[in-house]
């Protein structure tokens, strides 16, 4: 009877979800609110690169729901959260006519219109944001302006720019290997401001740096994850799994180094979408981001929740 009891207390949790929204540019940008209380904070959930949606979901084939798992995870430990659908997609659509035309800034942008709408519909004083890969450079630059967060939760975040991030990623996949010359220039020429003619590129090279997406990409490669983690004067913490092959340890520790104050928590097992996954198998490991049925690897909530619980921004509500 008490494992019957417990489920129907976290159904009776999960159930107070409800929809969101806060002002975009020319109309709403819309999330879901799950509440766990009156007194609980509240965590944003920024998504990672591409159409990912709230739940981080995205239509090339991650079903993993992570945020959704990270939401979940947090209420049952008394911590309320928002996960949203960016500018330009999914039931945010509405709120840029082009969801390519975007900058880091923009979303920044977003972040703090997020953190005013949440502030008045929970009564908080300040809003926790939790940004998952490219997100977490999102919310880096978001906490370059301070007022109104409670800290930084970086989850699988770059610690290098992203054209050395994607140059990695490239090399690292046999695969790429008739390709590479080209993707390594194509990421040169947009790191200097140009633009890439893709007219001659293999489908598999033209998808990537597609002129519709070029110049969110020379933005996106102009930041520097160090630099920003350095200026940051919110309570910062770093989370990355072992088993991730897209962002590295390497990555956090770099974090970690320009932010000395920072809680560094390396889970693992988990792999870029929070799954406990092996790294020495690719399939098995990317395997993963399509299995919707598997949680989150042990540790990832229990890391991120204690650190919010045990902040003096929290205890001191």
């Amino acid at each position: 009877m008490k494992h019957v009891a417990l489920a129907l207390g976290l159904m009776t949790s999960f159930a107070d979800a409800e929809e969101i929204t806060a002002p975009g540019p020319q109309s709403d940008l819309a999330g879901t609110y799950l509440s766990a209380g009156d007194s609980a904070p509240v965590v944003l959930i920024v998504p990672g690169s591409g159409p990912t949606d709230r739940d981080g979901n995205n239509p090339l084939g991650v079903k993993a729901a992570t945020y959704r798992f990270l939401a979940e995870g947090l209420a049952e430990r008394g911590i309320s959260s928002v996960r949203i659908d960016k500018r330009g997609m999914f039931a945010s659509a509405g709120a840029v006519p082009d969801p390519n035309a975007v900058t880091i800034a923009d979303y920044a942008a977003d972040v703090h219109s997020w953190i005013g709408a949440i502030r008045e519909k929970a009564g908080v004083p300040c809003v926790w944001v939790l940004g998952h890969s490219e997100g977490a450079l999102v919310a880096l630059k978001a906490g370059q302006k301070p007022d109104g967060i409670c800290g930084l939760l970086l989850v699988s975040g770059p610690g290098r720019k992203l054209g050395d991030v994607l140059r990695a990623q490239l090399r690292g996949n046999p695969a790429n290997a008739p390709y590479l010359p080209q993707m390594l220039d194509a990421i040169a020429t947009l790191e200097a401001g140009g633009s890439v003619d893709t007219s001659s590129f293999p489908p598999v090279v033209a998808g990537l740096f597609a002129p519709a997406v070029q110049s969110f990409l020379r933005d996106l490669f102009s930041h520097d994850p160090a630099r920003l983690i350095a200026n940051a004067a919110v309570p910062v913490m770093i989370l990355q799994g072992e088993s991730d092959l897209q962002i590295g340890v390497e990555d956090a520790r770099l974090l970690a180094a320009a932010k000395p104050d920072a809680s560094l928590a390396l889970v693992p097992h988990a792999n870029h979408v929070l799954k406990a996954a092996p790294a020495d198998d690719l399939a098995a490991n990317f395997g993963t981001y399509a299995d919707p049925s598997l949680p989150l690897a042990p540790g990832v909530v229990d890391a991120l929740a204690g650190f919010v619980l045990g902040s003096k921004t929290t205890r001191n509500r």
